[in-house]
């Protein structure tokens, strides 16, 4: 990994839980300006609760979040809108509004965020559809957009007042092989061409090690490997492999931690 100084994103310590359910234990990881970092772990690991706390909606239990030097947990209310207003967030599914068009939810965020005129929004918004390839797109309905199409217009949001961070929750669940390859692709060309900061949740070894520049792998509550894709795909760390072969046995195991089966069943 690159110097400590070219971090974006420096996370030390981390940790979270929900009630008593420990999700994060002690995460550290940094982020590099400028390149695409995939975070890779089974279901429930807690990738999707890393994005919320780099983004400021839940507050660590221990440890800190900083991006761009800022502790994100320590900021007040203006200070972090403002941080959010450098962040684009694709969610999982897209999460596009439904009842409004395509062209509008590449709106929304102009209109929320800025003072631009209709006129200039209008073509911002033409562009930010152009650069995923759905420019004509602009009057459908959220409805009449394949599955896809929805991710890529929800890119597009993403990326609508140009943030120095985009973070992708799951981009790849699921697409087809021609709509996957599709997302992976604009993942990587839009981060070179923007020269933003990318983070890739996903669970799909295969495409992201594709399009990305690094890997961190969690299970419980903590990073357990880490490396470029070279080293990912050469590795021979039981953990990484039992992920990248889609193993049934390893590390990770398939039932969650409970009471003894028989204790449950009130079997004696």
């Amino acid at each position: 990994m690159q110097a400590k100084q070219d971090a974006l994103i420096e996370i030390s310590n981390l940790k979270f839980s929900y009630n008593s359910l420990e999700v994060l234990k002690g995460l550290d990881l940094d982020v590099p300006r400028g390149k695409v970092v995939a975070i890779l772990g089974a279901s429930g690991c807690g990738k999707t609760t890393l994005l919320r706390l780099i983004g400021g909606q839940l507050r660590p239990a221990a440890g800190h979040v900083k991006v761009e030097g800022k502790v994100i947990h320590e900021l007040g209310t203006d200070d972090l809108y403002e941080m959010r207003r450098k962040m684009g967030m694709m969610f999982q599914q897209g999460g596009l509004f439904t009842d409004i068009s395509t062209f509008e939810n590449i709106a929304f965020p102009m209109r929320e965020r800025t003072n631009l005129p209709d006129e200039l929004i209008h073509d911002m918004v033409l562009m930010k559809l152009h650069s995923v390839g759905l420019r004509g797109a602009y009057p459908l309905m959220p409805s009449e957009l394949s599955g896809g199409m929805s991710r890529r217009v929800a890119l597009a949001r993403a990326i609508a007042l140009d943030p120095m961070l985009i973070m992708y929750d799951e981009p790849f669940s699921g697409l087809d092989p021609i709509s996957l390859n599709q997302i992976g692709n604009l993942i990587r060309k839009l981060n070179d061409a923007l020269g933003v900061t990318s983070i890739v949740v996903t669970y799909d070894v295969a495409e992201s090690l594709k399009v990305v520049d690094y890997v961190y792998f969690i299970a419980d509550g903590r990073v357990v490997a880490q490396g470029t894709p070279d080293e990912v795909r050469a590795s021979t760390d039981p953990f990484v492999r039992q992920f990248v072969d889609g193993q049934a046995d390893g590390p990770v195991a398939f039932h969650m931690p409970g009471r003894p089966f028989e204790g449950e069943l009130g079997i004696a």
